[in-house]
């Protein structure tokens, strides 16, 4: 069974992470990014989409044009898990591939 990460864990992770901050209101992770257009938010999508399949753990995850808005949580775990922080890691280093500084 996934084992739900610690409080104390998951501060910890997330002082790893590129951006990301505990969800409002559950026991999860968020991150919002802009991009340049729809279609580099677009092409970003598919990178994590391609990647989330393979790892059989899927982002909830909100478009409009350039702005993408990911949450991150283990449904069976009802929380925070390490599955969770090996996505969160995968979409930051996707993101410094296309993001500019």
């Amino acid at each position: 069974m996934i084992q739900k990460l610690t409080s104390e864990a998951r501060a910890a992770e997330l002082g790893q992470l590129d951006g990301w901050q505990v969800a409002e209101g559950r026991d999860a992770i968020a991150r919002s990014l802009q991009f340049a257009d729809f279609n580099e938010a677009f092409g970003f999508m598919t990178r994590v989409a391609i990647k989330a399949q393979e790892m059989d753990h899927h982002p909830e995850w909100f478009n409009v044009y350039n702005k993408v808005d990911i949450t991150l949580s283990t449904h069976e775990a009802s929380g925070v898990t390490g599955r969770d922080i090996a996505l969160a890691r995968f979409i930051d280093d996707v993101a410094k591939s296309v993001l500019r500084p």
